[in-house]
């Protein structure tokens, strides 16, 4: 359903569009700012800003002459927070992907440098993996991680990964260099997914699409992790360590994309459509 289908209320819009300008600002704003950037009269601006203030959804800041979000808007965002839309809100399509892939999937969000895996919906007879919900991880080291970062504003980037202290390594294989980082997020934006193999579970590869906001920003992502060569019993893997051979991988990035990619976007692309129905 569009906008086009649902009746206007302007006030109630306006009131939105200026809280939603005086929340994306990086501090206090004036009235005349916000009038001109949601094409308000000055007069109907204040007329808002009183009402919001009131509230408590702002504050006048009069020696400023400006106005900051106030306790109110605060209280909205954790009551956001307790309420899990998000996890809520991805929970069936995800399950879907699940049933029809056969394979288990993930929801992460980042955390600073690190990604929070939110939920995980494991396939039947598939192997315990170590991406339970609440477990964080290096976010360069992982499909889910690689996913936002590639849709992440340069300055963001920069700021996260200022040199190599920010690269931990899991195992010794991975990116762990700016450099590299860098080159990576390249080939993941012309493919429009990202990937990791070995890099989080030996003998598994995932591939992940971010999951996007009504303002176009990476909030999440969904991944798909696979076995990347055939089970071993147990005697054999222990043998395999013991002499230092690496079994083979049977399956590769551009095959696992060839065959799930399809369904890994389909599900980001509907949980994305959820957080914004009537964008």
């Amino acid at each position: 359903m569009g906008t086009q289908n649902l009746p206007q209320v302007p006030a109630a819009r306006n009131v939105l569009s200026v809280l939603r300008y005086v929340a994306a600002q990086a501090g206090p704003v004036g009235a005349a700012a916000i009038a001109r950037e949601v094409d308000l009269p000055r007069s109907t601006t204040y007329h808002l800003l009183a009402a919001l203030v009131d509230d408590g959804f702002v504050v006048h800041l009069p020696e400023e002459r400006k106005y900051a979000l106030g306790v109110t808007a605060h209280e909205l965002g954790t009551g956001y927070s307790r309420q899990a839309p998000l996890q809520r809100l991805a929970r069936f399509p995800l399950a879907q992907l699940v049933e029809r892939t056969k394979r288990t999937a993930h929801l992460a969000v980042m955390h600073g440098r690190e990604v929070i895996y939110v939920i995980e919906e494991r396939a039947k007879r598939q192997t315990d993996l170590v991406t339970n919900p609440g477990v964080r991880l290096p976010a360069h080291l992982t499909a889910s991680g690689r996913a936002m970062l590639a849709a992440m504003p340069a300055e963001q980037l920069a700021a996260l990964y200022p040199g190599p202290e920010a690269f931990p390594s899991r195992y010794e294989t991975g990116v762990n260099s700016v450099p590299a980082l860098n080159e990576l997020l390249v080939q993941i934006r012309a493919r429009s997914f990202s990937w990791e193999q070995d890099e989080v579970t030996d003998g598994f590869s995932s591939i992940a699409v971010p999951v996007l906001d009504r303002s176009g920003l990476a909030v999440a992502s969904v991944t798909l992790t696979v076995a990347n060569r055939p089970a071993l019993i147990p005697a054999a893997a222990a043998r395999n360590t013991a002499e230092g051979i690496i079994q083979a991988r049977t399956v590769d990035v551009a095959e696992l994309a060839e065959r799930w990619l399809p369904e890994v976007s389909r599900c980001a692309a509907e949980i994305s459509r959820r957080l914004r129905p009537f964008a």
